[in-house]
């Protein structure tokens, strides 16, 4: 560890000389390009590590077990993921964007440093052997670790860290997409939603560096690019605010089966190994029936886009069908469906992996099978245009993010052609997703748990507020059977106005104050003869240990109290004072507030 120390130092000390000769805002704009960088190498060396896996897994000395891998292959990643998680990170990964919100909310922006690695390990492993799964997730988990740990090394500031965590996060989605704006876009909508325009420099030149690397490094059959098959036609805006109509639905379709699949594995009392096995061997099925379910399926959506949809059947039980342009349309509408089931599957089980790609993947198959569909008709809709618009749809309604979804399509296009349709059909699955569900899919669960930021910013700086640091466990405890001539000693020698009456197993009863007693406690005559039961009351409301912060400060404001006990299953746990609830309120928001200096 010592070595590790001297050469961690010897490396930075470039930085740490640049960091000792430039003012604090030189400094920060440079940290912005460090970090785009290094998160940008780090997404294209898993986008490289997952394609060729792929690439050996379908070498030609394969050829003859070619179905047993769709089989197998799946099984062996998610199993081979779980072994890593467990005994190389205890058990412990944190999945997905909303671990990333959950950082910045309760843990003050700092991203546990395992994650700068953890996540480029397991999830190529479970996506290189064939999960069905994406690997944005992972990159912005991993790219936001590298932001986090950098502020973290050369002291930075909370909001100049949590600056630098988005900034990781947005050159990591532009490299493996080559789309800067997106990059921008992504870490302004889903991380920092309140983030001002001065801030977003290092996050513009960290998507810049990302992107950069991408485009020095990668080659073009690795990225995820498409050329326009033909031109917009404006005729077309009714169906495609049809395909928005039917995006936004299909979204919450999306959502809702994931959540279910995942409460099944939650619930299956299995060890982790039982519930891996499980679900890589139904993806594994699910991968032979419908082979572009096999990793996360960008080849599938190029076919779409351009125009060789037949080719999807290939290689499936159903190839010899492939002629029929009905099962055509039905084998795409399977498969669009199926895809959210794989994907959960692959992830509830113990994957590592994210949902944005098969929300790509979800929305391209939908575009085409609703042009498809229509042109059944005897329309004549561009279907490749579709399949394109088809994601930003999905996406959209999945993420909540329609300006990431919008400006990413616009980008792998290599234009703005389809700016206008992108709009429409980004908006209104936005619009339809967002009323049933008010929350993204990624964010759903900690959101209700109140754990994760929202788009207010009062609650978002309450929700930095440590419940547990404003309980005062000082209160004096008294039993129901205390007489009055104990508590007027303890008044005399404590200076407290409010006294809690529990029983001998600590069970809460109920509260005396200064002010109920103040009129009989200086009659000697009835020291002796009134106890505390006859004068404690009840409070109006009293605070659950596992309140969040919303809830409690809506019970003061109800009850009209300063101080209200808090209980954990019938026991007394302390007192929370609505005047320290203030204090702290006050110190998180001296804390946020201010440029950079």
């Amino acid at each position: 560890m010592e070595k590790l120390s001297l050469l961690f130092k010897i490396t930075n000390f470039p930085i740490i000389w640049i960091q000792k000769h430039l003012n604090r805002r030189q400094f920060f704009i440079l940290s912005g390009i460090a970090v785009g960088l290094t998160s940008g190498f780090a997404a294209i060396m898993l986008k490289m590590a997952v394609h060729y896996i792929h690439s050996l897994l379908s070498a030609n000395y394969f050829s003859n077990i070619h179905n047993l891998i769709f089989v197998c292959s799946p099984l062996v990643g998610i199993v081979l993921t779980v072994i890593v998680v467990k005994y190389f990170f205890k058990g412990k990964l944190g999945r997905g964007i909303s671990n990333i919100l959950y950082e910045i909310a309760q843990k003050s922006s700092f991203v546990h440093k395992d994650k700068m690695y953890s996540h480029l390990l397991t999830s190529a492993i479970t996506i290189g052997f064939g999960g069905s799964a994406g690997l944005e997730s992972p990159i912005v988990v991993t790219g936001s670790a590298i932001g986090s740990n950098y502020g973290k090394t050369f002291v930075l500031s909370y909001k100049e860290r949590t600056v630098l965590l988005a900034a990781g996060a947005a050159a990591g989605i532009a490299a493996v997409f080559n789309a800067p704006i997106a990059g921008i876009m992504f870490a302004i909508e889903i991380l920092l939603p309140e983030i001002v325009v001065g801030e977003m420099i290092p996050i513009i030149i960290a998507s810049v560096s990302g992107a950069l690397c991408s485009k020095i490094i990668l080659k073009e059959d690795i990225l995820f690019f498409f050329k326009l098959q033909q031109n917009f036609n404006y005729y077309n805006v009714p169906f495609y605010i049809g395909l928005g109509f039917f995006s936004g639905f299909l979204s919450l379709y999306y959502s809702k089966i994931t959540h279910k699949i995942e409460h099944i594995f939650e619930k299956h009392k299995s060890t982790v190994f039982s519930k891996a096995i499980i679900g890589g061997l139904i993806l594994g099925i699910l991968c032979f029936l419908f082979p572009p379910l096999f990793g996360e399926g960008y080849s599938s959506i190029k076919l779409l886009a351009e125009g060789r949809a037949s080719e999807i059947i290939n290689n499936s039980s159903f190839e010899f069908l492939k002629s029929s342009p009905f099962f055509l349309i039905l084998f795409i509408g399977l498969i669009m469906l199926i895809k959210v089931v794989a994907t959960s599957i692959t992830l509830a089980s113990g994957g590592n992996g994210g949902n944005f790609a098969p929300s790509l993947f979800v929305g391209a198959f939908s575009g085409f099978f609703f042009s498809k569909t229509i042109n059944s008709l005897n329309f004549s809709l561009p279907e490749s245009n579709f399949t394109i618009v088809g994601m930003s749809g999905i996406l959209s309604g999945v993420m909540h993010a329609p300006l990431t979804a919008i400006f990413l399509i616009a980008e792998i296009t290599g234009g703005y052609e389809l700016m206008i349709p992108l709009m429409i059909v980004s908006s209104l699955s936005f619009a339809i997703s967002r009323h049933f569900e008010p929350h993204s899919m990624d964010t759903k669960k900690l959101a209700s748990k109140g754990l994760i930021f929202t788009a207010n910013k009062d609650k978002n700086i309450l929700l930095q507020i440590n419940i547990s640091n404003l309980i005062d466990k000082d209160i004096l405890t008294l039993e129901p059977d205390t007489s009055l001539r104990k508590l007027v000693h303890l008044v005399q020698y404590h200076n407290k106005s409010i006294f809690a009456i529990v029983t001998k197993d600590n069970v809460f009863k109920g509260i005396v104050t200064l002010d109920a007693v103040r009129e009989i406690m200086f009659n000697e005559r009835l020291y002796d003869k009134t106890i505390m039961k006859n004068i404690m009351k009840y409070p109006k409301r009293t605070i659950n240990i596992e309140d969040d912060i919303s809830t409690i400060l809506k019970k003061f404001d109800e009850c009209h109290e300063w101080n209200l006990p808090v209980i954990d299953n019938k026991q007394y746990v302390g007192f929370i004072s609505k005047s320290k609830i203030h204090i702290e309120y006050r110190a998180q928001l001296i804390n946020q507030i201010g440029a950079y200096e």
